[in-house]
């Protein structure tokens, strides 16, 4: 009898991030699965295909899916589906006056996910601490350094089991919300999010930058890779995904 195959739904459309780079990457760990079979798109118009898959992993940032497209979202979380949520899934950000804000305009969305990103300070390096030992899918890793990564504020939204935290209290100078976060011990980095029958888990590392990404704000910038030049950053991808599919024990 044959493996059975198993389908993933990859959303990769992420403003103000390299989301050819991104794409790429994932689709490559993707494809050391040989029973998976992946379709790519930008948004999540073809919820049908969603909700018929077992997986879904997103990397996006400011993709704001309709009331209807929330609603499938749902009901693919109910039923027992896993969402692998990457970097600024969580993140719906506007401008006022030179600055970016980020306002509270898809709870539903936010609720689903687990958290609703608020701000966050410039590029730095920081250590990203294992909170769960004994989860498999921390299990055995040590703690890691990041370099030239976004240190996410995010508001949580119901439960969340923290796998991976770090510590950091600089102000956000670019965003509205300057202060947002800065009182607080620890930053959950990846938790686990129960909905319904299904789970979402949440990395918010995972930050790249192509020298055309920022434009019109700015013409060309530095390629940045963040948590991508890690060894463990791809592990944790690799075990997001077998954990997605029911191949992580």
């Amino acid at each position: 009898m044959s493996d059975p195959l198993v389908d993933v739904y990859l959303v990769c459309n992420a403003k103000y991030h390299d989301t050819n780079f991104a794409r790429l990457e994932l689709l490559k760990l993707l494809a050391e699965h040989e029973d998976i079979h992946t379709r790519v798109a930008e948004n999540f118009s073809d919820i049908n295909a969603i909700k018929a898959s077992k997986l879904l992993i997103t990397y996006t940032c400011d993709l704001r899916p309709s009331e209807a497209e929330q609603t499938g979202l749902a009901e693919f979380l109910e039923a027992g589906g896993r969402w692998f949520a990457l970097h600024a899934t969580n993140a719906l950000i506007e401008f006022v006056d030179g600055k970016a804000d980020t306002p509270d305009i898809a709870p539903r969305f936010m609720s689903l996910l687990g958290s609703r990103f608020v701000a966050h300070p410039s590029n730095t390096s920081f250590i990203v601490k294992v909170t769960d030992i004994d989860h498999p899918l921390t299990r055995n890793l040590t703690d890691f350094e990041v370099a030239d990564e976004e240190p996410y504020y995010c508001e949580p939204r119901g439960e969340q089991q923290v796998l991976l935290e770090a510590s950091y209290r600089q102000p956000s100078l670019g965003y509205v919300a300057t202060n947002y976060g800065t009182d607080r011990e620890t930053q959950p980095q990846m938790y686990l999010h129960p909905v319904g029958q299904g789970e979402v888990l949440y990395l918010t590392l995972g930050h790249c930058t192509g020298k055309h990404d920022m434009k019109p704000m700015a013409d060309i910038v530095p390629v940045v890779r963040g948590s991508w030049e890690t060894d463990t950053y791809y592990e944790l991808l690799r075990r997001g995904i077998r954990w997605g599919v029911g191949a992580l024990s």
